[in-house]
């Protein structure tokens, strides 16, 4: 039986309070990991914002986006550009509740659902509790081109 072979691309940086440059800086990174042969490209847990749940206090609407929304527009079209799939996780409002989400898009530039975080830590350097609902639907399989996977946040 032939093996099919998947090449993942894992991206990672250093994040500035820069929200539009950190999009910019990872947009170049996810063309770098396609040019490689990166099929499935993932993104670091709140890629766009400092990890500002380190502090209580912050304002929540400060970093917080909708999907679609500028973050996520902007992901949604490179994946289709680049024919590759995306993990987006994005901080996400939805309604008056926030989410700590992955947003998955196919390589045709689908949205095909999203994954909110289940399990929020609240430790010292993490009071996640402060922004995050804990997500209700579960862990969830995505399905993009016949390959199947499931998504995955931080302490999940």
């Amino acid at each position: 039986m032939p093996t099919k072979f998947i090449t993942i691309g894992l991206v990672q940086s250093k994040v500035s309070a820069d929200i539009l440059a950190n999009v910019a800086k990872t947009e170049k990174m996810i063309r770098q990991a396609a040019k490689k042969g990166a099929q499935i490209i993932c993104l670091q847990e709140l890629f766009q914002t400092p990890y500002f749940p380190q502090r209580q206090g912050e304002n929540k609407n400060k970093f917080a986006e909708t999907i679609p929304g500028p973050t996520a527009n902007v992901m949604q079209k490179l994946a289709k550009e680049l024919g590759v799939v995306l993990i987006v996780p994005i901080y996400e409002k939805l309604a008056n509740k926030f989410y700590n989400t992955a947003v998955v898009f196919n390589n045709h530039g689908k949205n095909i659902g999203k994954y909110h975080k289940v399990h929020i830590p609240h430790d010292p350097g993490f009071y996640e509790k402060d922004y995050f609902e804990h997500g209700q639907s579960g862990y969830k399989i995505f399905n993009a081109n016949g390959i199947k996977f499931a998504v995955l946040i931080c302490y999940d």
